[in-house]
């Protein structure tokens, strides 16, 4: 994201074909493995990747997108609180792309805020002034009010996947507070290059060092998963 291009057409033929990828990508085997986990349990999903995985596969109400979602775009200059759909017009400067066998965007097709006129960019942190407005404080809305209701059960089960110490205050410090001060959490960490926890949930909690994928097609054997094809979309969950 940070390579000089040559010319805002050329960096928006590159964003256009990276957001067209990450948004009509197949779902991958780890989320396929966890959704047959979580079949008919009650679980919430917290998440800081953007790029549409979780919500191919849970239900939006169930997922919580903290640190942005590639289907919209944000005005650059942030002249408003509002983000808008970006699937069509990836979508429309891709197949330009395509059809005319080129990397460059024309100028009249960069997209731009609808009230101000400024170049829009992806509604995730990194290109600019992240917006943190309506849609973001909804998101940690979600997940703010999943907690409370489970505030006081009898069990509660944390699970960082692939939670790594880049940004360990989004997931993963919130994650080893509420364990340590809810009588009965638990916090399962996994990681491929770390193994600790904090020794004040040693006791409450396990860290696995070990591949995600491989990890979680284990615990789906272990519990005898089924197979069969489920779609939380249209199942009722538990």
């Amino acid at each position: 994201m940070g390579y000089r291009w040559s010319s805002r057409g050329e960096f928006w033929g590159y964003l256009a074909t990276f957001l067209h990828t990450t948004l009509h990508a197949p779902v991958r085997e780890p989320y396929k493995d966890l959704r047959a986990i979580l079949r008919d349990k009650d679980y919430f999903i917290l998440t800081t990747n953007q790029d549409t995985q979780a919500i191919k596969v849970f239900p939006e109400e169930k997922v919580a997108q903290i640190q942005g979602d590639h289907r919209f775009f944000q005005c650059s200059q942030q002249c408003t609180d509002a983000v808008w759909d970006a699937t069509k017009k990836i979508d429309e400067l891709y197949d330009y792309l395509e059809e005319h066998d080129t990397i460059v965007i024309p100028d009249e097709m960069i997209p731009r805020c609808p009230h101000c006129g400024a170049e829009a960019f992806p509604w995730v942190p990194g290109y600019g002034n992240f917006l943190e407005g309506s849609r973001y404080q909804e998101q940690y809305q979600k997940i703010s009010d999943d907690i409370e209701k489970h505030l006081h059960d009898k069990h509660v089960l944390f699970l960082e996947l692939g939670v790594g110490r880049m940004t360990p205050m989004f997931i993963q410090e919130p994650f080893w507070a509420l364990t340590n001060n809810l009588p009965g959490a638990f916090d399962v960490m996994v990681n491929r290059n770390y193994q600790f926890l904090p020794a004040q949930i040693e006791d409450k909690g396990v860290a696995i060092k070990g591949d995600l994928a491989r990890v979680l097609k284990d615990v789906r054997a272990q519990l005898g998963c089924c197979t069969r094809t489920f779609d939380p979309h249209k199942e009722k969950q538990k």
